[in-house]
């Protein structure tokens, strides 16, 4: 069998096989000896009919398996003699049976990227320690008191920073209304009823608020913003927006007062200010724990991404850019983003899609290659453990839930990613950790 690989840019590489006329003669042999024994042709006995009959009415079918048997040889060949990783054998062309009975094709592979590791023990991670300050209990507690205040209306003066107003307004842009003008939806830009202001510099739009000051329930104004820079919309960015807005009504906040009530209210019976603070204390340890592993692992991915440089199957590349953009615009629309405004951002998305993929699918790669170096594997009862954890949590059967999972073919991903937790959490154990105070952080910043 003569195998020829040619590599190319791009994880890419062409193999050319030529099988002698000999080799292709010896599985034709074998594939009509099966199908003389099983074949059933009228008027003859099973396994008595002539060679030649059977050849010419299965001649399609017995082709089509010496073609598959060829190619499957050919292909674990090629592995064995090159040592090849392939990650996929693409579609065979020119596949030909020759006048002299042999057989020849080619085929373009997608290859795993090859890369010399650096040193990957005892990366330098520094992570903050999981401290909770005063401070920061009080600003949640803080939050909670925002959360559970009450509303009064005001009456008999006019709006002030720090109220609360509830307008109506359109806006336009010289002159137009604001959609005229820019020729599609402009979502909540281009107007809204009943809707709450807080009186502060930041709310809403830069300097909106401070144009409120001094109106009356009932009054209108025209309150003229120029867009800042960085306004998602790039078209109107640096453009003076005019608000046409009427003060319907004005709200003070009543906070609640911080004490063994307020604590009821919020936990149950018997509960006290101080049950409230070892609960809030508690639960940010718990949210800072985890942030610090994650921090970890992201200057793990960090660390190796910076060192290590090759390339990545454009392929791959591709399909995770677009998984990546798929999540950009889930969170977006999530958080409120209109259709207008990410459309606007549409390639700003994508590009940001590509950095994380190429970050993703490089890191994917290096973890797998140190878990090879250092003979870390996932066994078949991890990983049955691993789906029946995940069957139980969703309340499905595990047999049928794993039986789902192999006839989708995702068993295999899911087995690659609790490798590359493993090798992650390797990577953890080996490093070298300094824990770090906010102030010894911000004096080296």
């Amino acid at each position: 069998m003569n195998i020829t690989i040619e590599r190319q840019p791009k994880c890419l590489a062409t193999l050319r096989v030529e099988v002698p006329a000999a080799t292709v003669q010896i599985e034709r042999g074998q594939i009509l000896q099966q199908y003389s024994k099983q074949a059933k042709i009228p008027g003859f006995r099973p396994g008595k009919a002539p060679q030649a009959v059977i050849e010419k009415r299965f001649q399609n079918d017995i082709k089509e398996e010496i073609e598959s048997r060829l190619l499957n040889q050919s292909l674990q060949e090629s592995l064995k003699r090159e040592e090849l990783k392939v990650l996929d054998f693409g579609v065979p062309s020119n596949v030909t049976f020759h006048s002299d009975g042999s057989f020849s094709y080619n085929t373009v592979l997608t290859l795993a990227p090859t890369m010399t590791l650096p040193e990957y023990k005892g990366v330098a991670i520094r992570v903050a320690k999981n401290e909770v300050s005063e401070d920061t209990i009080q600003e949640q507690i803080e939050g909670l008191r925002q959360r559970f205040a009450d509303f009064t209306t005001i009456e008999g003066r006019p709006a002030a920073m720090e109220d609360f107003a509830i307008i109506d307004y359109t806006s336009t842009l010289d002159g137009q209304a604001l959609e005229e003008a820019l020729g599609r939806p402009a979502g909540y830009l281009a107007g809204r009823e009943g809707f709450w202001v807080r009186m502060q510099d930041d709310a809403f739009l830069p300097g909106f608020a401070a144009q409120l000051v001094g109106l009356e329930i009932g009054e209108s104004r025209e309150v003229s913003i120029v867009i800042p820079d960085d306004f998602p919309v790039e078209e109107l960015r640096g453009k003076s927006i005019v608000f046409h807005s009427t003060l319907k009504e004005l709200k003070q906040q009543q906070l609640p007062e911080i004490n063994d009530e307020f604590a009821v209210k919020l936990m149950g019976p018997e509960k006290t200010v101080d049950d409230l603070k070892t609960a809030i204390t508690e639960g940010l340890k718990q949210n800072r724990a985890k942030e610090i592993e994650d921090d970890k692992v992201n200057q793990l991915i960090a660390h190796f991404d910076q060192l290590v440089e090759f390339d990545v199957p454009e392929e791959l590349l591709m399909a995770e850019t677009q998984n990546q953009a798929d999540a950009l615009v889930e969170s977006a629309v999530k958080s409120g983003m209109t259709e207008e405004e990410l459309e606007s951002q549409k390639e700003a998305l994508f590009e940001t899609a590509a950095v994380q993929a190429k970050t993703n699918i490089k890191t994917n790669f290096i973890l797998q290659e140190i878990a090879g170096a250092e003979n870390i594997s996932v066994s078949d009862q991890e990983l049955i453990q691993h789906l029946i954890q995940i069957a139980n949590q969703r309340k499905e059967e595990p047999q049928k839930f794993i039986k789902a999972l192999q006839k989708n073919g995702r068993l295999h991903g899911i087995r690659n990613s609790l490798l590359i937790n493993k090798a992650i959490d390797f990577l953890i154990g080996a490093a070298e950790i300094t824990e770090i105070t906010e102030e010894s952080n911000t004096e080296s910043a």
